[in-house]
């Protein structure tokens, strides 16, 4: 871990933040889903048997918190992870668990 002294507490605070929306069982059902391919929230719904109106409302949460990036076709939108970091997070989590 680099400089600890370096850490200010407001980069502590948005870290927290952080780990709070991977906290939620949804989000990370989300994140999972959408992890190496782009899909429309109607798609994800249907994988996980779920209301549109949830997922959305999920994504909106991943958007603002830079975890997810959208990409319009006309109408549809399309979501997929932000960038490799969200997805070695993901991965570092499960194998913790699986250890």
């Amino acid at each position: 871990m680099e400089n600890k002294q370096c850490l200010d507490i407001e980069v502590l605070f948005e870290l927290a933040d952080l780990f709070k929306v991977f906290g939620d069982s949804t989000r990370l059902r989300v994140m999972v889903t959408i992890a190496d391919t782009e899909m429309a929230v109607s798609d994800i719904a249907d994988s996980l048997h779920m209301e549109q109106s949830t997922i959305s409302h999920q994504l909106r949460v991943l958007r603002q918190n830079k975890l997810v990036r959208v990409r319009r076709d006309g109408k549809q939108m399309y979501y997929t992870l932000d960038d490799d970091h969200v997805k070695k997070i993901i991965e570092m989590g499960l194998d913790h668990i699986l250890e």
